[in-house]
């Protein structure tokens, strides 16, 4: 007989064969991505939230658990992943720049399936609206881009597309949105229907869209763009009552790094932007949130996950009923992290973990068990990825690699380190690499990685140990246990820097 996992690993690779192996009935993709959705989940050993439908998802999924994202904020990390590209080759690194005006010849990977014979439709966030054009970037899709979706009477559509608070839904009906600033709060908790938010009025339609794609004969790559849990914390009130506030733990290290510099922090400038927030402290003053004020944000975080766990249990419901989750590989991924007080940081915008790393599950058809990948990812990985299971070959000189060894079962390196990266004032840089055990991080002056390195311009470097310190307290870059270590990773940096440059000279 043979052991379980030896036995599981023969069915895996059966079922993936047979994934690869279908020219005539190519797999589906359901493509779920989930803003600001950090690995606070039970089966990255965060069980503090209630998401049984991701957990159900999980269980006959291959899980990245060390997987990163390239920039930690909406528009550069979503460019880079839908195209293969680090940031420096996208030039996408805030949220004003549009990808084609950069690289207008790019390739994205839903335009890749459109390509190849892929009936293509997104709803909701998939690509930064701030990125693309109008439509969504019109040369990605088959199907119209969906932004607008019917809401349940009487309430309508949230007020500034998040707030169901049936006062100021009142009070601001005829309301200038610039006149609205004190309607912008942190986190609601209203008890309404899930489909009263734009979340769940989404996802009605993205049903509705597996089943016309499902039964038109067609194989399909359906995007579904979920915005919660992105600030403000907005939740239906059932999702709220999950949650004993007597029970939410606070980040344990709420302050800089010891010999951190400066520039690997910001002020929560996002976060500041809501009203409840704003108040507490003025913009050249730290963000000391009291106690209470922390566990509500919190709470409003866990209730945002449990909410759009309910929305893609829905997702997973269609798929089973209609016999498509025969058929269909389904990749769940988060863009990014977010601090919750540690480093007493609020939001993303940093290279620390808390921020650059992410959720990433790829489930594919027949799997009957979960696989947990520990060596490190990155969201480059999932373009090479889809495309080599739907055996569709990919434009040259992609910065990803391919995770298909992982979905095998293999537990070998893919790769030996991810990159994250994060822009700072006068026109600093800071590249973090990390290893299964170590991040280091270089910040450097007028420097991108498409061109020549210049050991002159790093202006700070950072090193934390996640095996002696996983809460980053000690920056130990001039730590003399550590020099080999710091000359070992300054290596691999630099060979890296070396190696992207060398992609654009050809």
């Amino acid at each position: 007989m043979k052991p379980k996992f030896l036995a599981f690993l023969s069915l895996s690779l059966l079922s993936l064969t047979a994934v690869v192996a279908q020219d005539k009935n190519k797999p589906n993709v359901l493509f779920i991505a989930v803003d600001d959705l950090k690995p606070y989940l039970n089966f990255y050993g965060y069980t503090a939230v209630k998401s049984p439908n991701l957990d159900r998802l999980a269980e006959k999924s291959t899980v990245f658990m060390s997987n990163y994202c390239q920039q930690a904020v909406c528009a550069p990390t979503r460019a880079s992943l839908l195209t293969g590209l680090r940031p420096d080759r996208t030039q996408v690194w805030d949220l004003k720049t549009l990808i084609r005006d950069k690289t207008p010849d790019v390739i994205t990977l839903p335009q890749l399936f459109k390509q190849n014979g892929y009936t293509t439709a997104a709803l909701g966030k998939i690509f930064d609206q701030r990125s693309v054009d109008k439509k969504h970037d019109e040369a990605s899709w088959s199907e119209s881009y969906k932004g607008k979706y019917k809401y349940p009477e009487p309430y309508g559509a949230p007020l500034l597309n998040h707030y169901q608070n049936p006062e100021m839904k009142k009070k601001y009906a005829n309301a200038e949105e610039k006149d609205m600033a004190e309607v912008k709060v942190s986190t609601e908790s209203a008890d309404v229907p899930d489909d009263a938010y734009a979340d769940g009025a989404m996802v009605n339609e993205a049903i509705q869209d597996l089943k016309k794609y499902g039964s038109a004969g067609k194989p399909f790559f359906l995007a579904v763009g979920i915005r919660k849990p992105h600030l403000p914390f907005v939740a239906p009130k059932k999702y709220w009552d999950l949650y004993d506030r007597d029970k939410i733990e606070l980040a344990k290290w709420q302050k800089p790094s010891i010999d951190g510099p400066a520039i690997a922090y910001h002020n929560s400038g996002e976060f500041r932007g809501y009203s409840d927030i704003k108040a507490l402290a003025k913009e050249d003053e730290a963000l000391n949130l009291s106690a209470d004020k922390q566990i509500e944000i919190i709470h409003g975080y866990y209730a945002s996950i449990s909410y759009i766990d309910a929305l893609i249990g829905k997702l997973l419901d269609e798929l089973k009923t209609s016999g498509l989750d025969k058929n269909t590989i389904i990749v769940l991924w988060g863009d990014h992290g977010w601090h919750f007080g540690d480093h007493n940081l609020w939001n993303k915008h940093s290279t620390f973990e808390q921020a650059t790393r992410t959720p990433l599950i790829i489930s594919i058809p027949g799997q009957k068990e979960k696989i947990l990948y520990n060596h490190p990812t990155e969201f480059v990985d999932v373009y090479p990825t889809l495309a080599e299971l739907a055996q569709i070959k990919t434009p040259q000189g992609l910065d990803g690699k391919s995770l298909v060894p992982a979905l095998k079962g293999i537990q070998t390196p893919i790769k030996d380190f991810a990159i994250s990266q994060y822009p700072r004032k006068d026109n600093h840089m800071g590249y973090a690499l990390r290893t299964k055990q170590y991040r280091y991080v270089e910040w450097i002056k007028d420097f991108r990685t498409t061109t020549n390195f210049n050991k002159t311009q790093v202006s700070a470097m950072e090193l934390y140990d996640y095996e002696k310190d996983p809460l980053e307290t000690r920056n130990l870059i001039n730590d003399p246990a550590y020099k080999k270590i710091k000359e070992e990773l300054s290596r691999k940096m630099h060979a890296f820097y070396a190696e992207q440059a060398a992609k654009v000279k050809k």
